[in-house]
């Protein structure tokens, strides 16, 4: 940029697109997840107040069954590879590399999605049975919701990078912070998992 454009206040030449802090979508996100992490905690509040009035953990049922948990837990960390090699290739722009990838991390939260569908259906309580059963239905849905949202935008932004949309540069903006709300979104899930399946175990 030169001396009379920077005076003039030409503002042609400024990029249309940019990434991380530069990015106002990105702030945008770090918002959300703010956000969003607030609800996780009050539902972890919620689950040791809860624990707190009972005097057996879990009360009258039998803590969920481990593997549906354990093999979501695995897969989703799993995810951050291709995720992590998704967000560099949308920041360096390459199409091609960021349609296989995203193609690949589609799968796996379709995948993931099935997975909780058995989780669901082997957490040994159902959420009117009392409020054990409530708040671990509470956690389970509130992740799930994060996890078909964030799914369902994958899954546009895929149709989108496989069309002309795709040439366009705000798109891998796009593609890096959805991304970064994907790590979010297994990071959430740890403490969550921690709740449901291991503190009924160690108490």
């Amino acid at each position: 940029m030169s001396a009379r454009q920077i005076f003039t206040g030409d503002l042609a030449v400024l990029p249309t697109h940019a990434f991380g802090p530069r990015s106002l979508t990105w702030w945008g996100v770090i918002a959300y997840m703010l956000i969003e992490g607030g609800g996780f905690a009050l539902a972890g509040g919620a689950y040791f107040y809860l624990m707190s009035q009972e005097t057996v953990w879990p009360p009258a049922s039998m803590p969920p069954d481990l593997l549906p948990g354990a093999l979501f837990t695995i897969i989703i960390l799993i995810s951050e590879i291709p995720n992590t090699l998704l967000k560099k290739a949308a920041e360096k722009e390459q199409r091609d590399r960021v349609i296989l990838l995203i193609v690949l991390l589609d799968l796996f939260g379709l995948a993931l999605l099935v997975i909780r569908g058995f989780e669901f259906a082997h957490i040994n309580v159902r959420w009117s049975d009392n409020a054990y059963g409530s708040i671990l239905w509470a956690l389970l849905i509130l992740h799930t919701i994060h996890i078909l949202t964030d799914w369902a935008e994958s899954v546009v932004l895929t149709a989108l990078m496989c069309t002309d949309h795709g040439k366009e540069p705000r798109r891998f903006v796009d593609v890096s912070e959805d991304a970064l709300y994907w790590r979010f979104v297994w990071m959430t899930w740890l403490p969550v998992f921690a709740l449901i399946y291991l503190v009924p175990r160690w108490v």
